[in-house]
């Protein structure tokens, strides 16, 4: 490559690059969290309906992470990047303009879908063109970008929602994929094209299993369950998962997800970790504006200033995080972390409606933030590290689906705390923050006893 091609190429872009269209997933669905009231008064949504708007969303973005990373590895990381952005952002167009609710759910499962092409190979990108100490740094600073961006979101997407109506929040998407579209065409080398066919067999079977899973414990969790089909539903959905792991061990190197990634304990524990932590978060982050807006009066906007001490946190501290996991390896980093984040949400039992944000709901933000900073770029550098460069989009697509399948699965348990108000909204808020903390600390206890600083370095089991 010539000194100029180098240039245009620069590691720096690709990076860039991967953060601009990686926010566009991770602001999304923080954005609609804050959304959630307007929407229902809007659309006259019931709570298990409000629940299907987030689900449309995590449900494809969870079960199509794997054909995602599948298809970078197999057509070109560039390729199917550019095509998830594209997808984005004409999804992101039909949810604003959404005649209905049946139409948005529709609109939400695209949007979903194409995210699933996008954000694992924003990181395959990411692991391609850097490597050591640097590949830390830059997911460090991609895992801190995103996640600033995903809590900055609820505050501009307040401002939105209050000054031109809920719909905003997914025209201003339009830009920013635009942006991310011209980045990556213009600035960032291909990587990988494979020969392998794809595993379509696999990605249906557990497209199916985690719809009937994700609609099986929504209705159970309801405030009016319907415990025989949501019984049914849940058990088919677990069978339906099961399923897909006798078939992707039969799908050989076409499997969506290889079980040779489980060769070592460290890749389990990684699984593991990784489920129970963003499963935690996913169901504090949709309860706390819900809990803000509904019973403490506040404003879209100022729901959205309430979790400012995340971003800020994350900020200072990811970029250094990443690196240093890179140097010291990521065991204790993601034994700590989680930890911290589990006593964080213990302290959010303390928010009351008529208690000062400053003394109780904004230290415990700041502990969480504090806790996601030690974690979450050693996460995904660890997961990286423990696989060998060709199956770097396999891996991060399916380690982004577990994290979204947590999400998921915790979202669907949340329909009675989203049908409750008053006091028994604050008593079931609480509730669900004493699980988040317990999952929280689960992840903590799974890095321990199962993380394996030579697996994570070289990708095999030690001897």
């Amino acid at each position: 490559m010539t000194a100029k091609g180098a240039r245009k190429h620069a590691p720096a872009w690709t990076l860039a690059a991967s953060i601009l269209a990686s926010s566009l997933a991770f602001v999304d669905g923080s954005v609609t969290n804050v959304a959630l009231p307007a929407i229902r008064q809007d659309l006259a949504a019931s709570a298990a309906e409000l629940q299907w708007v987030i689900n449309a969303y995590l449900l494809p973005l969870s079960a199509l992470l794997l054909l995602g990373g599948a298809a970078g590895d197999r057509f070109g990381r560039k390729r199917v990047f550019v095509g998830g952005i594209a997808g984005f952002g004409a999804a992101s167009l039909a949810c604003a303009l959404s005649p209905s609710l049946e139409f948005l759910f529709a609109a939400r499962f695209v949007q979903g879908a194409a995210g699933a092409m996008l954000l694992p190979n924003s990181l395959a990108l990411l692991g391609t063109v850097y490597s050591g100490e640097s590949r830390g740094k830059a997911i460090g600073t991609w895992a801190a970008s995103t996640t600033i961006m995903a809590a900055v979101g609820p505050l501009v997407g307040g401002w939105l929602i209050e000054a031109v109506g809920w719909r905003a929040i997914f025209y201003v998407n339009l830009p920013l994929a635009a942006g991310a579209i011209a980045l990556a065409l213009s600035r960032v080398a291909e990587t990988a094209d494979g020969k392998e066919r794809l595993d379509w067999l696999g990605v249906g079977i557990a497209t199916a299993a985690l719809g009937a899973l994700t609609w099986g414990l929504t209705v159970l969790s309801g405030a009016d369950p319907m415990l025989g089909p949501g019984l049914v539903a849940a058990i088919g959905g677990a069978a339906g998962l099961a399923l897909f792991v006798w078939v992707e061990a039969h799908q050989g190197k076409c499997a969506s997800m290889p079980l040779t990634l489980f060769g070592t304990m460290s890749f389990g524990g990684l699984t593991l970790l990784t489920f129970l932590l963003y499963g935690a978060l996913g169901a504090a982050f949709v309860l706390i504006p819900f809990l803000l807006i509904e019973n403490h009066g506040y404003s879209p906007v100022m729901a959205g200033a309430a979790l400012l001490p995340i971003p800020i946190t994350l900020g200072a501290g990811s970029r250094f995080m990443g690196a240093l996991a890179a140097r010291i390896g990521p065991r204790w980093p993601l034994t700590v972390g989680p930890l911290v984040v589990a006593t964080g949400f213990l302290l959010t039992t303390r928010t009351a409606a008529d208690a000062s944000y400053w003394t109780t709901l904004f230290p415990a933000l700041v502990v969480v933030a504090f806790g996601l900073a030690g974690a979450v770029a050693p996460l995904t550098t660890a997961v990286i590290a423990s696989v060998d460069a060709q199956h770097t989009g396999t891996a991060s697509g399916f380690n982004s689906a577990i994290a979204r399948t947590g999400g998921l699965i915790a979202t669907a348990l949340l329909g009675s705390v989203l049908g409750a108000s008053g006091d028994s909204l604050e008593t079931a808020f609480d509730h669900a923050a004493l699980a988040a903390a317990a999952g929280a600390a689960l992840a903590g206890l799974v890095a321990l006893f199962m993380l394996r600083p030579h697996e994570i370095a070289s990708g095999k089991p030690e001897r």
